[in-house]
């Protein structure tokens, strides 16, 4: 039976790789998970929610009784129900918006974030509305780390409370994930973002996926992007970082608020695919994307889920 499974693996994956294909969960052999032999991670994200707890109301002329982030917890509860070895990720601008933020600043949204498991999120623009003291607050409310590697807070309040990477594993699979946020001069006020300085994104993209990957040798390398998805201008974004990498397998971004039907998938510096992807804005979708692994050489397969969900 071992002997099957080996051959099975070996031949189900040459096939499919070598055709170009992305592998697809339900005709994957059920022995090849059951055996150990491919490791899936699923990747759920989330970004612009702007506090976006409910849905919105009935009577909503765009969106009528649709987003939310209670519904969305719905979602991520059954997805890890179907596979424990998820992440739950979010890329910024989670707090302005609603009253729930005009009463309770970023503190409550966390909280219910927290609740949800959330493993990690990065700082966008609006989160400095009310000043670094609030992002503070938030961060003192929040059982799951921010992660910002581009904006240096070490003349400010948050010096030591933001983290520049994260490492975590899942099922086996070590995970490196680092923070981009979009430039704050002219966007917020000098006041509220104080002494943070604010370093090139695609230099800090280039040193942090190396250090996580050579350094850290993580199996998956994902960006944490507050940029933006493309602009018409030259304004670095998503899709003109994502070429320039060369470890980063999947960025997940936000600023713009982009509903895309499938996440983009584009060729790194090196040839190699990667994910860009985004889920529009105030709950209203969640991105999912699932990665397998060959347990024992940690190479990763073709995504199969490449969807948003609504």
């Amino acid at each position: 039976m071992g002997g099957f499974i080996m051959s099975n693996r070996r031949t189900f994956l040459k096939q499919t790789i070598l055709g170009g294909g992305a592998l697809t969960l339900g005709l994957i052999p059920k022995e090849l998970f059951a055996s150990g032999e491919l490791v899936r991670l699923t990747v759920m994200h989330t970004n612009d929610m702007h506090c976006h707890l409910d849905p919105f109301p009935a009577d909503h002329a765009e969106y009528p009784g649709k987003g939310g982030l209670v519904r969305i917890a719905s979602m991520v509860n059954q997805c890890r129900k179907e596979n424990p070895n998820l992440l739950l990720l979010d890329a910024g601008d989670m707090f302005q918006g609603t009253p729930y933020f005009n009463y309770f600043k970023g503190d409550l949204i966390v909280k219910v974030m927290s609740k949800m498991g959330y493993d990690a999120g990065t700082i966008g623009n609006h989160e400095f509305d009310n000043g670094m003291g609030d992002i503070l607050s938030a961060i003192n409310n929040a059982n799951f780390p921010l992660i910002s590697s581009n904006y240096d807070f070490s003349d400010t309040l948050l010096n030591g409370h933001v983290k520049t990477q994260l490492i975590l594993e899942k099922g086996g699979v070590k995970v490196g994930i680092y923070g981009l946020g979009i430039e704050l001069n002219g966007l917020v006020g000098t006041l509220n973002y104080g002494k943070t300085r604010y370093l090139d994104p695609l230099t800090t993209a280039l040193k942090m996926e190396s250090v996580l990957k050579n350094d850290h040798k993580c199996d998956l390398v994902i960006c944490l992007s507050h940029l933006g998805l493309s602009y018409e201008h030259n304004k670095i974004s998503d899709v003109t970082l994502a070429p320039q990498t060369k470890y980063t397998d999947l960025i997940v971004g936000g600023h713009t608020h982009s509903f895309l039907e499938k996440p983009l998938v584009l060729k790194n510096a090196d040839g190699n695919p990667i994910v860009v992807n985004q889920a529009g804005w105030a709950a209203l979708e969640t991105g999912r994307i699932e990665f397998l692994f060959d347990r024992v050489s940690k190479r990763k397969h073709p995504v199969e889920i490449i969807n948003n969900l609504s």
